[in-house]
């Protein structure tokens, strides 16, 4: 009796500990980030939105927020900052703590205690460093850390002392003298427009404003081509680089992305612009015959557009995924908060799906692929980039560059309203 009662309590006692060992599985299992591998097998599971699907492929492929973009070391620089306005949209939406942590993380990483942004050096003047002062004008609001604030301010006063072209124009760079770049229209308005809503009052705001709307007016001005409606992606106003026409000075292609900067340049402004300020109209004309030039040379087939915007059926040009992102989230964004009339949707839709169709790949893992990205493009430097068609079209071309899949995942978020 002895025996059978040890062996009733033996198995009793392996039963519970089953149990119990299960239950701390399911536990853990449940406390896990959903960017592990989900029941199904699925690193990110298919069931979800395209946003949520490709923000989590992003964290799976850049497990800490400053990798984002290929980065070997935390550095303080641009295209994250793309995909983590998409973050925190997508965290506003579903309120995934992992989300947050995501975003919350770059902050912590790249600003020391006191307020010091790492790597960043206000002295190169560059209106591509203020693009990621998105990130910490969210994270100033949610936490109230007093770095946050403090490398804020830093970086408004790079706006103070950066140099200008004689009618008040930034220039892209210290390096880069006279000149005015589409990119630079959305590494810097943004962000100076958020702060002034945020900080400024009275006619210090009034003035911020003003300059911001000048920038576009300037664009409008010196870069517009007036038979297309397309805008060139350079302008030097002292028509010395090899690249800038004499007479003009523009440069002398249409490049898909950063005509895709300007659009969302536009469209984000906007959001912080006052609704009575006078420029407000003038800004949303401006993405009425942007708008209208970029579907003159929209693919009929695809629903995309081409590396070099006017020129599809010339060798070696291709349909190019992050200018492709950047026109879509720009017209359904328009078209969502009423500045364009709600035809553009087809359009967008059409883009949309053509995306999705031809440049989006899914691993056996559910991770999300967004290719045929073009990595990088610029003028002028070292070794000189020369604006020429044969220059944009042998960039090096990749997968899930920031400057794309951030737009994908902002384009798909006005798309799941």
């Amino acid at each position: 009796m002895k025996f059978k009662t040890l062996k009733i309590w033996s198995i009793t006692a392996f039963a519970s500990g089953m149990f119990l060992a299960c239950a701390q599985t399911k536990t853990a299992t449940a406390s896990k980030p959903s960017t592990e591998m989900s029941q199904s097998g699925k690193v990110v599971p298919t069931n979800l939105k395209w946003s949520e699907r490709m923000l989590l492929s992003e964290m799976h492929r850049f497990p800490e927020s400053w990798m984002l973009d290929f980065s070997k070391s935390p550095k303080w620089t641009y295209p994250s900052a793309i995909v983590l306005d998409g973050a925190e949209k997508v965290y506003a939406k579903t309120g995934k703590k992992e989300y947050y942590d995501y975003i919350s993380s770059f902050g912590e990483k790249l600003i020391k205690e006191d307020g010091t942004i790492l790597t960043y050096e206000m002295d190169k003047y560059n209106i591509d460093m203020l693009n990621s002062g998105n990130v910490l004008l969210y994270l100033y609001e949610k936490e109230k850390k007093e770095k946050y604030l403090k490398a804020l301010q830093t970086l408004r006063s790079q706006i103070d002392g950066m140099p200008r072209t004689s009618e008040g124009g930034f220039w892209h760079k210290k390096i880069y003298p006279n000149q005015m770049w589409l990119d630079g229209l959305y590494m810097g308005e943004p962000f100076y427009a958020h702060y002034t809503k945020d900080f400024s009052k009275g006619a210090d705001a009034e003035k911020a404003y003003n300059d911001i709307i000048n920038q576009f007016d300037l664009i409008q001005k010196h870069l517009l081509d007036k038979k297309t409606g397309l805008l060139y992606h350079a302008w030097d106003e002292s028509k010395e680089q090899k690249w800038a026409d004499k007479q003009t000075g523009q440069s002398p292609n249409f490049w898909g992305r950063a005509m895709g900067w300007y659009g969302m340049a536009m469209v984000d402004v906007l959001d912080y612009l006052p609704k009575n300020h006078p420029g407000r109209a003038r800004l949303i004309s401006y993405i009425k015959s942007y708008t209208d030039a970029i579907l003159k040379v929209q693919d009929k087939e695809t629903g995309l557009w081409y590396q070099v915007l006017d020129k599809g059926g010339e060798k070696g040009n291709y349909l190019e995924a992050t200018a492709s992102a950047m026109f879509v989230y720009t017209m359904i964004k328009s078209v969502n908060d009423g500045y364009l009339p709600k035809s553009y949707k087809t359009a967008a839709k059409k883009g949309y799906d053509g995306i999705i169709k031809n440049l989006i790949s899914v691993d056996e893992n559910g991770v999300v692929n967004l290719n045929k990205c073009c990595a990088v493009a610029g003028l002028g430097g070292n070794p000189y980039r020369s604006g020429s068609y044969e220059y944009y079209v042998n960039e090096e071309i990749r997968s899930n560059d920031a400057k794309g899949t951030g737009p994908f995942i902002l384009a798909s978020l006005e798309f799941e309203k």
